[in-house]
């Protein structure tokens, strides 16, 4: 199932992709009421296989003539983050062996990990703005990880049962920033500097999450092009790993790092950073495709 976060004035409301569209939760209670149904995707993420089977069960009952009443078309709604309040986003740097070697790092022994906050969540087709304070803002083209049920002390082996579903992130970095002191942080946590999206897609859905395709495209360039297959660290011993230091709990998002063809390893001649005007795609298999245009800071 694919899980989507309809922005309606200001209200995130569950969405839930199907063939014809996006289905409304929230408007269609109102043609169905159903007191068991979630219109809030924390909740629905909490409530795990359960909330997850209600919802599948809901919608395959819903009445079709009534569908005028409930389905959005995709290009008429406003999308927000497809996860809303994570208690935390967690990062993992340097996590591809082709964008180590094109940095010139090293491949770290253990996970990188660092942190970005709520202020950087946005959605697919939101604006982002370029802060003033930076002249090098990069995109970074990664698989979200969704936890699904608390997590601690996890072993790799089983590590995949406690994610609820994954998603398509774009890690967007200010280097000048981000290189300014050992800390990442500053570079990293701007103002929308994590849309993520468009979808949650559930585990069973999205299969092996090592072995997907990703792509980021600047103005219709192709940039990037890898496979999660090319991870250090895959998705099991991310989640088992983080888990050894913190309580992972349901809606956290970890950011599982991103492939070669970023800005910053480019030549130092070649490297042309982002700017107000762009149009940065960055997609997943399976997960969608996530696009922000980038405007200036007011």
């Amino acid at each position: 199932m694919k899980l989507v976060t309809i922005n309606k004035e200001g209200k995130n409301v569950l969405g839930v992709k199907v063939e014809n569209g996006l289905i409304d939760l929230e408007e269609a209670l109102k043609v169905s009421p159903n007191n068991q149904i979630h219109t809030n995707i924390m909740d629905v993420i909490a409530g795990g296989q359960e909330a997850i089977s209600l919802v599948e069960d809901y919608i395959a009952n819903l009445p079709v003539e009534d569908q005028p009443n409930y389905i959005k078309s995709e290009e008429d709604i406003e999308w927000g983050p497809c996860v809303t309040q994570p208690n935390k986003i967690i990062c993992i740097g340097l996590n591809y062996r082709k964008h180590a070697d094109e940095t010139k790092a090293p491949y770290p022994e253990v996970p990188i990990l660092f942190s970005k906050f709520n202020n950087t969540l946005t959605g697919h087709k939101c604006e982002i703005a370029v802060p003033k304070v930076t002249q090098r803002l990069d995109y970074e083209v990664e698989l979200g990880v969704v936890i699904g049920k608390e997590a601690k002390y996890v072993n790799k082996e089983n590590a995949l049962e406690y994610v609820f579903g994954y998603c398509t992130a774009n890690d967007f970095s200010a280097r000048d920033l981000q290189k300014r002191t050992h800390q990442w942080l500053l570079g990293k946590t701007s103002d929308g500097f994590c849309p993520i999206g468009p979808y949650l897609v559930t585990a069973n859905e999205a299969g092996d999450p090592n072995k997907l395709q990703l792509k980021t495209y600047v103005n219709g360039e192709k940039r990037q092009d890898s496979n999660t297959s090319d991870m250090i660290f895959n998705v099991e011993e991310i989640v088992s790993y983080v888990s050894q230091h913190m309580t992972l709990t349901p809606g956290d998002v970890i950011l599982t790092g991103t492939p070669e063809g970023v800005i910053i390893g480019y030549p130092r001649e070649k490297r042309v950073y982002l700017k107000p005007g762009d149009v940065v795609t960055v997609e997943v298999e399976k997960l969608g495709t996530l696009t922000n245009t980038l405007v200036e800071d007011i």
